[in-house]
């Protein structure tokens, strides 16, 4: 069974690159925050969220993609990235 990182290395990067993510020009693939983690008082913030991928072209940033382990339901990220 596949973790996320197995995922991300065996199926997702390999998929992208066969497509021309990060190979045709001006097409990036960048993790980033998407959320800089909700205030929790005294100045400080929890932890901030990152995308496993922000596929970007010609500057603009087109889709999300969040990686799971093989065993969770494709939702599981819905919820990362949204809550």
């Amino acid at each position: 069974m596949r973790n996320e990182a197995d995922t991300r290395a065996e199926l997702i990067d390999p998929a992208l690159h066969a497509v021309g993510w990060g190979v045709i020009e001006e097409s990036r693939i960048r993790r980033e925050v998407i959320a800089p983690g909700r205030l929790i008082g005294g100045g400080k913030r929890a932890k901030p969220k990152y995308a496993d991928y922000v596929l970007i072209y010609r500057n603009q940033k087109l889709a999300i993609i969040e990686a799971k382990a093989e065993n969770l339901p494709y939702t599981e990220g819905v919820q990362q990235l949204t809550g």
